[in-house]
C-alpha cells in the first residue's frame, strides 16, 4: 500500500518533515516514491508547503495519507 506520511530530516531536537510518497513497507527515513511538501513546526507559525495537485492525484490513485497528514492537508485547504 502506498501512503503519504512525513519524513523526518531535522536535526536533533529541532525537527523538519518532508511530506512524502512512499511505500508502506519501507523504513520512516527511507526510500519514497515522490516529495510533494515540507513542514516546519519549530517556524513561529507552523510552516506548511504543499503541492496540493500532486497530493490530490496520490490520492485519488488510492494513496492513504497518515492521520498526521491528513489534518496538515486540511490546514493548507482552508
Amino acid at each position: 500500500m502506498v501512503k503519504i506520511r512525513l519524513r523526518r530530516v531535522g536535526a536533533k531536537k529541532a525537527p523538519f518533515y518532508r511530506i512524502v510518497v512512499a511505500d508502506s513497507r519501507s523504513p520512516r527515513d527511507g526510500r519514497f516514491i515522490e516529495e510533494i511538501g515540507t513542514y516546519d513546526p519549530m517556524a513561529d507559525s507552523e510552516k506548511i508547503k504543499v503541492d496540493m495537485e500532486r497530493a490530490k492525484y496520490w490520492i485519488a490513485n488510492g494513496a492513504q495519507p497518515t492521520d498526521t497528514v491528513r489534518g496538515l492537508l486540511k490546514k493548507v485547504e482552508a
